[in-house]
């Protein structure tokens, strides 16, 4: 009898397994690859899906995008679900809160849907490579190094974020935060206040003419967001701030070219549309089994050459540039 129930056991414990291993089987072909970014009307997410879309004319495939009119995870989860039920082979995420999307992408997983986060990352146990536009470290190097350029190291400055759970900007804040305190360089240097905009225009421009106003002695503020940076440099110049304020962070360059080539403000950017290149790439490969996302394994990714897997699952498009008006012209969004 107990041998019986053991055998009973062991073909439930298979029979569960069955699905998934079923599922999770290799692809001979190239799938369809969903794209969840953060907000349906940030134009970045659209520049990277021409980047994904020139993958697929090359290797093959499909791209679909959806997402959320509100940038929160709630309205990312809902999207989730849709892409499962709309058969994509692998969801490519960009999230608003790294851990509240982890379980429905968990359940993607279970239900035979590989899953990679580009941009901003998920929770590491949610999904199987990061595709990050930089690494996240150098970035806010480059920010704080920017900022302490355009003050000349010392005096107020603040820092506009997007949302409070943005994975990727909480990060490189905690970063900045530790590099300040750690150097003597950046000593003159005063953090006055984290504000944020909450992946809106309007939410933005608001909070960049209350920080001017709350510190009158504001020098810079950091914006690490693409929608903020332009925003903000829109309604201080409005006010007549613009200049006495200086500006840098993440944005399209060509929105925010005039105040580059007139020294108001700096950006650091990189290449939008191969973030979306090697997102599909990254897919596919992962897709058809070439990778796993185990540190040191290596594709090659189309026209972007070979890549190699990091710690973590992470794959590093490439360094970003500080874009000044001497290489303004390499940079077309």
């Amino acid at each position: 009898m107990k041998s019986l129930k053991l055998t009973l056991l062991a073909s439930v414990v298979m029979f569960a397994a069955a699905p998934m291993a079923f599922a999770q089987e290799c692809a001979t072909a190239p799938v369809k690859v969903g794209f969840l970014p953060k907000l349906d009307t940030d134009p970045y997410f659209q520049v990277a899906k021409q980047g994904a879309e020139e993958a697929a004319k090359e290797i093959g495939g499909e791209v679909i995008q959806v997402a959320p009119s509100q940038a929160t995870a709630e309205a990312q989860i809902e999207f989730i679900n849709s892409l499962v039920s709309q058969q994509v082979g692998v969801i490519a995420i960009s999230a608003n809160d790294s851990n509240a999307v982890a379980p429905a992408l968990k359940r993607a997983i279970e239900q035979g849907v590989r899953v990679i986060s580009y941009d901003s990352d998920v929770a590491k146990d949610a999904r199987s490579v990061f595709v990050n536009q930089v690494k996240g470290d150098s970035l806010a190097e480059m920010m704080l190094e920017s900022a302490f350029d355009l003050t000349g190291g010392e005096g107020e400055f603040a820092i506009l974020s997007s949302t409070p759970t943005a994975t990727n900007q909480n990060a490189w804040i905690d970063f900045m935060k530790a590099k300040m305190a750690a150097e003597p360089k950046f000593a003159k240097m005063k953090l006055v206040q984290v504000a944020y905009g909450e992946e809106s225009e309007q939410v933005n421009q608001q909070q960049a003419l209350a920080l001017v106003q709350a510190f009158p002695d504001l020098k810079a503020i950091i914006v690490p967001a693409g929608i903020g940076l332009p925003a903000a440099a829109r309604a201080l110049e409005e006010a007549g701030m613009m200049g006495k304020v200086k500006l840098t962070g993440l944005a399209p360059a060509t929105l925010i070219a005039k105040y580059i080539t007139d020294g108001s403000a700096q950006d650091i950017w990189w290449n939008v549309s191969d973030l979306g290149y090697l997102t599909y790439q990254t897919a596919q490969a992962l897709a058809q089994c070439k990778i796993t996302g185990k540190e040191g394994e290596k594709f090659t990714a189309g026209r972007l050459g070979d890549y190699t897997i990091g710690k973590d699952g992470e794959l590093v498009l490439g360094p970003a540039k500080i874009v000044t008006p001497a290489n303004l012209a390499e940079f077309k969004f």
